[in-house]
């Protein structure tokens, strides 16, 4: 008899669109669809996909309770023995909503659950809690990560013992497994401390974590005679918020023109940020992105001028790629328009 799989995508792998679909509700579809192809055939009978969720990202993130208990109800009254979702590779929304509805039916149902995702996606954070496999940041990976999550899937289903996380595939979640190396631990570091002087790749046994360390610039002598911008990832957007910028996993920023803008009211600005109480945002964006301060400021000559135009994202759930990318970008424009310094608001 096989084992009963059901499978979680959002509406890219389900074909229904990209980005201009995300809106979508939770649906539930007979057998599988779109990249479940590929894990049904690695199985080779031994596991079946009986049902997959399909569930738009936006929906997901915007309607996160209401999803959860229509797809744990669903996963109840199926009864499988494994709960898979994604890859979800880079794709932020898309693997928030992978590792959290995991995590739900793992905490809830008490079934087993796999995911997969690139490992700077911020579903990634929960990877001490649900077992993730690492993939690519794109979905020209998806031949490598479908059979590592098939293979893992199978060993999970039959319960036997999983390996360390680099001989199974899955991201390291802070349980160490002990196994033994063919060659001696002193033998292994000379290797690698010669590959690494000779300039040659090499793979250590003890990662650290990698942190940017970015030089701070001078001081600026004279702010009477300077210009400056604003930047936020709190969200702040014009009413509206024209650039349906994401209120989680952002996967771009705005640009806006504020000539002429001495203050941002509640009729004119908003929060487009879900990842805190919007009200005293939404009341008075000044008090994320303090135009109206530097406005003052700028009539009493304590600066030299407020850049006409600012930058916004949300940060909540955003990946550090996509940040980055975001910086490199707007830091550029910033630059051309001879800004030179900018003050950098959060929530």
């Amino acid at each position: 008899m096989s084992f009963k799989v059901v499978h979680y995508i959002n509406q890219f792998f389900a074909q229904i669109g990209g980005e201009e679909m995300a809106h979508v509700a939770p649906e539930l579809r007979d057998g599988f669809v779109g990249p479940g192809m590929a894990l049904n055939a690695a199985w080779k009978g031994e596991a079946v996909i009986v049902k997959t969720v399909v569930c738009g990202d936006s929906y997901f993130a915007e309607h996160e309770a209401e999803a959860k208990a229509q797809i744990l109800e669903w996963v109840k009254a199926e009864k499988p023995d494994l709960f898979i979702a994604g890859p979800a590779f880079n794709a932020g929304r898309y693997g928030y909503a992978c590792a959290t509805i995991c995590s739900a039916v793992q905490t809830e149902l008490g079934i087993t659950v796999l995911t997969g995702m690139y490992e700077e996606n911020p579903g990634a954070d929960l990877k001490d809690k649900v077992l993730m496999v690492a993939t690519t940041n794109s979905a020209a990976g998806m031949r490598k990560a479908a059979p590592t999550m098939a293979a893992l899937a199978m060993k999970l289903m039959k319960g036997e013992k999983l390996g360390a996380s680099c001989e199974d595939g899955y991201m390291p979640n802070g349980i160490r497994r002990n196994f033994f190396e063919k060659e001696v631990g002193a033998k292994r570091a000379v290797d690698m401390l010669v590959r690494k002087l000779s300039d040659q790749p090499f793979t250590t046994e003890y990662p650290m974590p990698s942190f940017d360390r970015v030089p701070p610039n001078p001081a600026i002598k004279d702010l009477s005679k300077a210009t400056i911008a604003l930047c936020t990832s709190g969200g702040i957007v014009p009413k509206g918020n024209p650039d349906h910028i994401e209120s989680s996993s952002a996967s771009h920023y705005g640009e806006y023109d504020i000539t002429g803008v001495d203050d941002l009211t509640a009729e004119t600005y908003e929060t487009a940020h879900g990842g805190y109480d919007p009200v005293y945002a939404n009341a008075d964006a000044d008090r994320v992105l303090p135009v109206d301060v530097l406005r003052d400021m700028e009539r009493e000559g304590k600066i030299g001028k407020l850049h006409n135009l600012y930058y916004a994202t949300v940060g909540n759930g955003t990946s550090v790629a996509n940040a980055k990318r975001f910086a490199e970008e707007y830091a550029q424009k910033l630059l051309q328009a001879g800004v030179h310094a900018v003050i950098m608001t959060s929530t």
